[in-house]
């Protein structure tokens, strides 16, 4: 498979195809799980997914975009078009995944299934293509994960802040001020730890030596992001929160980067 220029031009044409079904499935569903959440009595669901399907709607049509230059680049038999095909997949990995949660929730289909399946089937083939060692393959998936729960994480506060605040210089009878101005910060700091992890991978791919560094930023902004939500919702709810999985994926591989080994894997010397 490796330097298959053929599997590739037909992957890019997959990685099209899932862009534009992103476009279409999240366009289509755009309002139908803004008001059933409405309905159901969840305002400040239905106001984040009003923001999160469009930034999404806006990554994955890009995403498509870019698998049509990666067609040409393999069309062309040109070398960078593997590990551009592989960024495109990573961003309809996330463009395909996190609109089954709302809808999920909600009871309603989830057709964004079929971007999320079709990316995955394209991100593992241009890894193939690329030549990349398995373990690498296997440390990038993981940190797949970690990118994904993590970008989760960052939705999640801008539905904590809302139930905690509803007009300006007014707060909900009972809110904790203190936490509504965590799930502001929170927000954020969970965003670019994701970010920081698509970077790691794509680096991580390319075998560049500051691909530790990066993956250790993104490793810690998704500690610092999200033990405090966990252990604060756990203490709320009782139970485990779905804040944890990312810091604790992000903890795991954090220790993992530290070792020599995976250090040398990644630069290969």
């Amino acid at each position: 498979m490796k330097n298959n220029n053929k599997l590739g031009a037909l992957l890019s044409v997959v990685g099209m195809l899932a862009g534009a079904l992103a476009l279409y499935f999240i366009a289509s569903t755009y309002n139908t799980v803004i008001h059933t959440h409405f309905g159901a009595g969840e305002w400040e669901e239905s106001n984040t997914v009003r923001f999160v399907y469009a930034l999404l709607g806006w990554l994955g049509t890009a995403a498509g975009a870019l698998s049509a230059a990666v067609l040409w680049g393999f069309l062309k038999e040109q070398d960078w078009a593997w590990f551009w095909g592989a960024v495109a997949a990573t961003v309809l990995l996330l463009a395909g995944f996190f609109p089954m949660i709302p809808a999920g929730d909600s009871g309603l289909p989830v057709p964004t299934l079929w971007v999320f399946l079709l990316a995955a089937v394209m991100w593992f083939g241009m890894l193939f293509i690329g030549g990349v060692h398995k373990k690498v393959i296997g440390l990038t998936f993981t940190a797949g994960l970690a990118y994904v729960l993590t970008f989760i994480d960052g939705v999640a506060p801008l539905s904590k802040f809302q139930t905690t605040y509803q007009f300006p210089s007014e707060f909900v009878a009972g809110a904790d001020s203190f936490w509504n101005g965590m799930f502001v910060v929170f927000q954020q700091v969970n965003w670019w730890g994701a970010a920081g992890w698509a970077i790691f991978i794509f680096a991580a791919l390319k075998q560049k030596s500051w691909a530790i560094p990066v993956g250790i930023f993104a490793a810690t902004m998704s500690i610092i992001g999200g033990y405090p939500m966990g252990i604060h919702n756990m203490l709320e709810v009782n139970r485990f929160s779905m804040f944890l999985p990312a810091p604790i994926m992000s903890t795991i591989l954090l220790v993992i980067l530290c070792l020599p080994k995976t250090q040398k894997l990644i630069t290969g010397e």
